[in-house]
């Protein structure tokens, strides 16, 4: 799924992921290819940039850490992270909530005579 598909929702799976355990960016990468059998098969190019603006907002907090012999930027969710992530959360929930009232109320006959 390309990135487009969840913009507005990239900081709930992001915040998501490093809100179980601190990673760095690639392993957060292959987190969400795996937990989605590939359907979020994100870049490189947009994650990154999405972890250092969540840091700057002081949603995440990093340090240099040797992981298999390389340095790596490790993410981990603040108390502020946390917070915001509860209220992605709930705003997704919103969301989902009402588009399928909104795709369950439409009978399957008039989509055709829209």
């Amino acid at each position: 799924m390309k990135v487009d598909r969840i913009k507005g929702h990239l900081d709930l799976v992001l915040l998501g992921v490093l809100s179980e355990s601190p990673g760095h960016g690639y392993a957060v990468i292959t987190t969400l290819r795996a937990r989605t059998e590939g359907t979020l098969d994100l870049t490189e190019g947009s994650v990154y940039p999405a972890l250092h603006r969540l840091e700057e907002l002081g949603l995440l907090a990093s340090e240099w850490q040797p992981v298999a012999g390389r340095r790596r930027r490790m993410y981990r969710v603040t108390t502020a992270g946390q917070r915001a992530l509860q209220a992605e959360r709930r705003d997704w929930r919103a969301l989902v909530s009402a588009v399928e009232a909104v795709l369950g109320r439409a009978p399957a006959t008039a989509v055709g005579a829209l």
